[in-house]
């Protein structure tokens, strides 16, 4: 391609977000990334797009309220450019109570979400469905919201690098950065600012619930994926040793997942995951002006919520790159 107008460094989630939102405004992009697309934690397996509890509103809050709006469209976009099918699905969450005090809680969050989800989706507690897809409940109620959304994380990502190309864009293992150069190299650029990573692990199962909504149940994930399987996670180690490879704790999600869900316990395991996340000091996405590599952008950070805040991300950046806009969250910035 002829020179580049902007390089990625990174072929993940947060990169890959950036180079589309570039290409599709006419930039020549390309990515490059020596361990290909997918290689870290945007390679994953549970992908569950699942909004902040509405309350104590914030700008990282806020951010990711508007990306998980903007993903209906975004998605169906890249679906459309890369002719490939990401998974995604506006599913909605079920979420059991335990206790009194629970229900108490989740119904003033109820109040807090009709003001600030501005009526583009809701929270609410609910009986807990008469269903096979639904975990026991103490209380005999669930929360319910319809903001949640969940997607294949891997075919998603490898669906914007092809989204990417689609649009005349280059996606590269070696090459030469040229124009804006942003970097999006998950957690080991994460920890050269000063943040680091934290390991997840999570397992798939056989398990046909195409269709139901995610659970949210003992604190794990449980994500019904339209090809047919369950994916259940996640870990959340600060401490590791082997950032890829799987053991006891995962065991434990699994166990876990079984005891508050028994539908899933005679399920065959078809995949365990282990990937490591990039986390900031903050735990918000870092997004700007690169503080250690002048002249240059970093995107990066995106921790347990990447896929969310991606579309969002990818709009302010391309913002900042093309159009010297920056309408970037100041808490975001590096």
């Amino acid at each position: 391609m002829a020179t580049a107008d902007v390089t990625i460094m990174g072929a993940g989630i947060f990169g890959l977000s950036v180079a589309y939102a570039c290409a599709q405004r006419g930039a020549k992009v390309q990515v490059i990334d020596p361990h290909g697309v997918a290689a870290g934690a945007s390679g994953g397996v549970v992908g569950a797009l699942a909004p902040h509890v509405p309350e104590n509103w914030n700008e990282k809050k806020a951010f990711q309220f508007e990306s998980l709006i903007m993903a209906d469209q975004f998605w169906a976009g890249v679906e459309s450019i890369s002719d490939t099918n990401v998974g995604y699905l506006r599913s909605g969450r079920l979420q059991p109570l335990a206790d009194e005090r629970a229900v108490a809680l989740a119904r003033d969050r109820a109040i807090t979400a009709s003001e600030l989800w501005q009526g583009k989706a809701n929270w609410e507690v609910i009986p807990a469905p008469q269903s096979d897809w639904m975990p026991p409940s103490p209380t005999g109620f669930v929360i319910r919201d319809t903001l949640s959304a969940l997607i294949h994380p891997r075919r998603a990502t490898r669906a914007l690098a092809q989204a990417v190309v689609a649009l005349g864009g280059t996606v590269v293992e070696e090459g030469q950065p040229q124009g804006k150069v942003v970097w999006a190299t998950g957690w080991n650029g994460v920890a050269e600012l000063g943040g680091g990573g934290v390991k997840g692990q999570a397992v798939v199962l056989a398990h046909d619930a195409a269709g139901m909504p995610q659970l949210f149940a003992d604190a794990l994930h449980i994500i019904p994926h339209a090809d047919g399987t369950v994916a259940i996670g996640s870990t959340s180690e600060r401490e590791f040793t082997e950032p890829t490879q799987t053991d006891d704790q995962l065991d434990d999600v699994l166990s876990r997942a079984i005891a508050a869900f028994p539908v899933l316990k005679d399920a065959p395991i078809l995949e365990r995951w282990a990937g490591v996340r990039p986390r900031s000091k903050s735990r918000a996405p870092i997004l700007g002006v690169h503080p250690k590599r002048a002249g240059e952008f970093v995107a990066n950070g995106g921790f347990k919520i990447g896929f969310g805040m991606a579309p969002k991300a990818g709009e302010v950046m391309a913002d900042l790159l093309l159009e010297e806009i920056d309408t970037i969250p100041a808490g975001f910035h590096p």
